[in-house]
C-alpha cells in the first residue's frame, strides 16, 4: 500500500521512537517530510514520559502518548503502575492508524507497534537492519508487515526519513527539518541565564572516552573572555567536573539543575554551543544555534550536523579536535552569526 497524496481521507500515522534524546530528537525531521507530502496527516508519537517536551515543541505532532518504562520498572509489583501500564496501552488502541512507523528496532518499541491498531490495508513499518554499532534487534522485525533495508551507515537523522519515504513513496531530497520553534529574543529569561549572549558548554556525557579533557574547556573559555560561559549537568558526576572547569574560569558559571525544558530553552537561546557528541549538543544544532560539535569516541558520519553552515563537526572516533581547531571554529562561528 503506497499512500497516495489524493486518497479520499486524511492519513492517520503513528511514530514509535521512545528514546534517548539524542534519538528522538534525530527523529523529528519525519514529521516535516510527511507533513510536506501529505498536509493533512494526523501524526501521534509514542516517547518516554521525559522526552514529550521536547516533541512536544513540533506543532505538526498531534497527540503524544507518554511511555513510562524507565519508571514502571522500579514498581511493576505495584497495582497503581500496572493499572498504568494498561491505560497507555488503552489509549493507544483507540485509534486505527494507515501507518506504524518503529524508527528504533527494538524488542520494546516492537511490543508497542505490535499493540497498535491497524485501518484496513495499513501497514507496520520498520527497520530491516540496524546501523554500525546501534543496538537494533532484530526480533523487532516480527511486529511489521514491511521492513525496510538501509545502508549500515546511514546517518542517524535520515534512518527515519529514508524508511517514511520508502513507505509512503517519496523521495528525502531536501534537508532536515526539525519543525522547532524560532528563537526570539522578546522571549523572557529566567534569572539563571542571564542577558549577556553566552556560550554554553555541553561537557558531560554519560560515557567517559565521549568527553573532552578539562584543560581543553578551560583553554577555550580562557580565550573566549569575557564571553560568559554557561555550565550545565545532568548527575553530581557532572556538576562536580563543571565546577572545576569554573575554577578556572573567571566568565564561567555552573547553573543550577535544569529541567529538560529549560536544558532546551538554555541551548535555543545561546550566541555558541560546543559540546560533546550528546543529545544537548544535537538539541542546539536542531534550533540551527551557531554550534561546535566535538567528536571523540563515536563516529562523526552517523550524527553530525549536516543540515546548516551555522553548525560545525570536529574529531571523530580516536581521534578528537585540539584546542586551537576547536577555537578556531568558534570565532569563525561569532565572526559569521554574531550575536544580536
Amino acid at each position: 500500500m503506497a499512500a497516495q497524496p489524493g486518497a479520499q481521507a486524511p492519513l492517520k500515522i503513528l511514530l514509535v521512537r521512545v528514546s534517548s534524546l539524542g534519538d528522538v530528537l534525530h527523529n523529528l525531521p519525519m514529521v516535516a517530510d510527511i507533513a510536506r507530502h501529505f498536509p493533512h496527516a494526523t501524526i501521534d508519537w509514542v516517547v518516554e514520559e521525559g522526552y514529550t517536551s521536547l516533541v512536544r515543541l513540533n506543532p505538526r505532532v498531534n497527540t503524544i502518548f507518554p511511555f513510562a518504562l524507565r519508571r514502571w520498572r522500579k514498581s511493576l509489583g505495584k497495582k497503581e503502575t500496572r493499572a498504568e501500564i494498561a491505560a497507555f496501552f488503552r489509549s493507544l488502541r483507540q485509534t486505527h492508524y494507515d501507518y506504524v512507523f518503529d524508527t528504533q528496532g527494538l524488542l520494546k518499541t516492537g511490543i508497542i507497534m505490535g499493540a497498535a491498531r491497524l485501518a484496513p490495508g495499513g501497514q507496520k513499518v520498520g527497520l530491516a537492519n540496524g546501523s554500525e554499532g546501534s543496538g537494533y534487534e532484530g526480533i523487532s522485525r516480527l511486529f511489521h508487515t514491511k521492513s525496510i533495508p538501509l545502508d549500515p551507515r546511514t546517518h542517524a537523522v535520515a534512518r527515519g526519513r529514508l524508511v517514511a519515504g520508502a513507505a509512503l513513496g517519496y523521495a528525502v531530497d531536501t534537508p532536515a527539518d526539525f519543525g522547532l520553534p524560532e528563537v526570539s529574543n522578546s522571549e523572557p529569561r529566567p534569572d539563571w541565564m542571564g542577558e549577556a549572549p553566552y556560550c554554553v558548554y555541553f561537557h558531560g556525557t554519560a560515557r567517559d572516552a565521549k568527553k573532552w579533557a578539562p584543560e581543553h574547556w578551560i583553554a577555550l573559555g580562557q580565550a573566549l573572555a569575557p564571553m560568559p560561559i554557561l555550565l550545565p549537568w545532568g548527575s553530581p558526576k557532572e556538576k562536580a567536573e563543571a565546577e572545576v572547569l569554573a575554577a578556572g574560569l573567571p566568565n564561567a558559571r555552573v547553573l543550577p539543575k535544569l529541567s529538560m525544558g529549560d536544558a532546551t530553552l538554555l541551548a535555543r537561546h545561546a550566541a555558541l554551543v560546543v559540546g560533546v557528541d550528546t543529545g544537548l549538543t544535537h538539541i542546539a544544532a536542531a534550533f540551527v544555534r551557531p554550534t561546535v560539535e566535538i567528536y571523540a569516541d563515536s563516529p562523526l558520519w552517523k550524527t553530525e550536523g549536516n543540515w546548516s553552515p551555522k553548525i560545525i563537526n570536529l574529531g571523530d572516533k580516536g581521534a578528537p579536535p585540539g584546542v586551537p581547531e576547536v577555537l578556531a571554529a568558534a570565532r569563525r562561528l561569532l565572526a559569521d552569526y554574531p550575536p544580536a
